[in-house]
């Protein structure tokens, strides 16, 4: 006889311990299933430790700055180690903290592989308990949140060996502190860990297929990201496929190939950031004939799936590949499984990159706008001209704001700069609440922060901008 629930849910990530917790608030029983740490990939080896790392570069290279501040400073060094074990015990006690969180809500956790079987109300989970046996449970709703794997391509070599190529993993908790690297792949892991391990003195060469840097982001931001990455010492081929990639005498030897001709870059280390597979291998679904697209699971605007009783969301059920998307989806389905009416799913996200500088936008690009043929104002404000960001010795980096014409609805912000990832939800707001260029332009900013800039790039727009 299987144990009974109303929701199991099989990941313990941003969106799956968070969904769970909505839902034992709500009043149901509920079980969730881990095969690994709590918190999942985020918490463990992702959003969260990753910046501890990137926090740890941008102390350092601060401190080649000291005399603009009027400062000095002797015998200055890093110990990688430390570094490291520091960013470790940051998903030590984050990890603890779900644990915690799981206890005060009355919510079951099963360690464990799950897979899933024909049921009744919803598909049965079965699981392979990892203190040995097995475990058979029943819910009225299953979701899934299996999260998502780092993409390898082992047809041209491109595959973490944890010695010379690296993902994520390899990358968050290596070996040693290499002296140069190449990094495939310019969205927000490659920036990232390209611009950690640059703070700390190594040589990196991020190698992107696309023609510019960070090809999601608006073009105007991909260009300054590109300009003040290459200030800081790192090199970029863009245009450029992988043909091979093998270890050398040296470490790493890339083979690329651009409309210039075929290279080899030669380094200790490669870290492989070309993308993610979704977890979706293994776990059932095509005996239950779930609907897939890609790789991804398909669902609906409440995370349905096809398959009665079962919702998916985050990573699995596809793009943004973000955990902040994966809590919001998981929350919405498990006050739908709940019965409660549920705030618009498809609010937007936005997207974070922290490196130095940082890069954060929300809604659509110029470029998407041009596509879709819309009126547009665009607005733009630097930091250069910025009391706050004068005084803080943080001048680099822009604003960028995109109404549209005839609603005066904005529809699209871009931001690179210090601390742009922390003000970027101001945007996030008022596209959600569907401000217009009236309701912004009326909001009092706090003086002096750097958040002005965001007020004065709204201004812009509309030929109001005051301070340039």
């Amino acid at each position: 006889m299987a144990d009974t629930f109303d929701l199991i849910v099989i990941g313990s990530g941003p969106g799956g311990y968070v969904a769970a917790i909505r839902a034992s608030q709500l009043g149901l029983k509920v079980a969730i299933v881990e095969r690994e740490n709590l918190g999942g990939i985020c918490l463990n080896w992702g959003c969260i430790p990753t910046k501890a790392l990137l926090k740890s570069g941008e102390k350092y290279e601060s401190l080649s700055h000291l005399k603009d501040y009027g400062l000095s400073a002797d015998k200055v060094g890093f110990d990688f180690d430390a570094i490291i074990q520091r960013s470790r015990n940051v998903a030590k006690q984050l990890n603890s903290g779900v644990g915690f969180l799981m206890k005060k809500n009355k919510i079951e956790v099963i360690e464990g592989t799950a897979k899933l079987e024909k049921g009744k109300t919803a598909p049965r989970v079965v699981i392979d308990l990892k203190a040995g046996g097995s475990r058979s449970v029943e819910a009225k709703a299953v979701m899934l949140a299996v999260g998502a794997r780092a993409k390898a391509i082992p047809q041209i070599g491109l595959e973490a060996d944890g010695d010379r190529i690296w993902a994520y993993r390899e990358a968050m908790a290596p070996k040693f502190m290499p002296k140069s690297i190449v990094v495939i792949g310019s969205g927000a892991i490659g920036i990232e860990f390209g611009s950690f391990y640059r703070a700390l003195g190594a040589e990196v060469t991020v190698v992107e297929a696309v023609d510019r840097i960070m090809p999601v982001e608006d073009i105007e931001v991909s260009k300054a990201a590109q300009k003040a990455f290459e200030k800081r010492g790192m090199k970029f081929r863009t245009g450029c496929t992988v043909n091979s990639v093998k270890k050398s005498t040296k470490g790493v030897a890339v083979s690329i190939k651009s409309a210039k001709g075929d290279e080899t870059l030669e380094a200790e280390v490669c870290i492989s950031a070309v993308g993610i597979t979704a977890n979706t291998d293994g776990i059932g679904l095509e005996a239950l004939g779930v609907n897939m697209d890609r790789g991804h699971i398909t669902i609906d605007g409440h995370c349905q799936t096809n398959v009665k009783g079962l919702y998916a969301i985050g990573d699995c059920a596809g793009a943004p590949w973000l955990a902040h998307k994966a809590s919001h989806e998981g929350i919405h389905a498990a006050e739908h499984i709940a019965g409660y009416k549920t705030p618009n799913v498809h609010s937007p996200i936005a997207g974070c990159t922290y490196a130095q500088p940082q890069v954060a936008s929300v809604g659509i690009t110029e470029q998407q706008a041009k596509e879709e043929k819309r009126e547009v104002k665009i607005g733009r404000f630097p930091f250069k001209v910025n009391g706050k960001a004068i005084a803080s010795g943080e001048t680099e980096g822009f604003v960028k704001t995109i109404f549209d014409a005839k609603t005066g609805a904005l529809i699209g912000a871009h931001m690179i700069g210090a601390e742009v990832t922390e003000m970027i939800q101001g945007y996030v707001t008022a596209i959600t609440l569907e401000a217009t260029e009236e309701d912004i332009h009326g909001i009092v900013y706090p003086h002096p922060t750097m958040s002005e800039a965001m007020h004065e790039a709204a201004l812009d727009a509309y030929g109001r901008v005051i301070h340039i």
